[in-house]
């Protein structure tokens, strides 16, 4: 049996994802919550294997051991704390990640 982790999703993650919506909705409401929908979905996966998910770019230069799940233009940049996984952001793909965009947890 694979074991479980809890998916904990911080207050700014959840306003990149509020922000997401907002942008896109403004020419496609409805495209834009069907993706948030598909969005959440793909976040929820990380309950089972979030080590699947690679190491993002980022963490040389930050010092750091975050990963990413991607899906389409966005990756949710999260990590692995004993039975957690923590989603720290929600980022288009083409935006870096530097220590000022993170949440402490």
């Amino acid at each position: 049996m694979t074991e479980k982790y809890r998916v904990e999703i911080t207050a700014t993650a959840e306003a990149d994802v509020a922000e997401i919506w907002e942008y896109i909705a403004q020419d496609h409401p409805e495209t834009a919550t069907c993706f948030i929908h598909h969005l959440e979905e793909q976040i929820e996966t990380l309950e089972e294997f979030p080590e699947r998910c690679p190491n993002i770019p980022e963490n040389n230069a930050l010092g750091t051991a975050y990963r990413h799940l991607l899906f389409g233009n966005y990756r949710s940049i999260f990590k692995i704390s004993g039975d957690r996984v923590i989603v720290l952001r929600v980022l288009h793909g083409s935006r870096l990640l530097d220590l000022g965009m993170l949440e402490k947890s």
